[in-house]
């Protein structure tokens, strides 16, 4: 009983994040009728109010939220791009906010260069070690050397969320020292305000929630070590 509640207990630590955002974009992704324009369109619109030179805004595939400094593009997947819901404009903002800090050079833009590329390559390696380590076992059938394995794909998959934890400062100030403001100067009303906090601090977490929810691929060797 209580293995079973340490292991519940584990998974919505590790896992909880991930689906506190997905919940919260789900949430506020209806439609509604007062909102003035599509996020693309807002989006692109802050790009000219702000001046973001050389900025540009396109629609991308499903999933795809996110703003390239090489490229100086703000990617929205197109439920976003065409949609007039506050999750809509929320992550619109939340990326141009990203598209703000690159263009002024803010100090806290280089923490995503930084963390970053040694997060992706981390996350790759551990998920690989995780992937692996059942044909090492089938090959070695040595049980020492999977639980090695797996123990170091772990770690590798912390030291990555950890990287992405590094890089919370600037999601966050995308998101309320930048996105917040422009919402509340008249983009959305009032009465919406606590919900697009909510989908701000969301889009903040994403990165991070994702990293942490990928070392629950331990989960499906766990039968492996028995």
């Amino acid at each position: 009983m209580i293995y079973g509640l340490g292991l519940l207990f584990l998974f919505l630590l590790v896992y909880g994040p991930q689906l506190w955002v997905r919940f919260v974009m789900w949430r506020y992704s209806k439609d509604l009728d007062g909102m003035p324009g599509t996020g693309g369109e807002l989006a692109n619109h802050l790009v000219k109010t702000l001046n973001l030179e050389g900025v540009t805004v396109k629609e991308g595939p499903p999933g795809a939220n996110y703003y390239s400094p090489d490229e100086k593009v703000v990617c929205l997947d197109a439920r976003l791009y065409n949609g007039k819901s506050l999750t809509a404009v929320a992550v619109a903002a939340h990326e141009i906010g990203h598209a703000i800090q690159f263009t002024r050079e803010e100090p806290i833009s280089k923490l995503r260069k930084k963390y970053m590329g040694t997060a992706l390559v981390i996350k790759k390696v551990g998920a690989v070690l995780l992937m692996i380590s059942p044909i090492i076992f089938a090959l070695l059938k040595i049980p020492h050397v999977l639980l090695a394995n797996v123990a170091i794909g772990v770690l590798v998959l912390i030291a990555s969320a950890l990287m992405y934890l590094a890089v919370l400062p600037e999601e966050y100030d995308a998101s309320f020292n930048k996105a917040l403001p422009i919402l509340e100067s008249g983009y959305v009303p009032e009465k919406h305000m606590p919900a697009v906090r909510s989908v701000l601090k969301a889009a903040a977490l994403t990165y991070f929630a994702a990293a942490l929810a990928d070392s629950i691929r331990l989960w499906r060797l766990l039968r492996y070590l028995r």
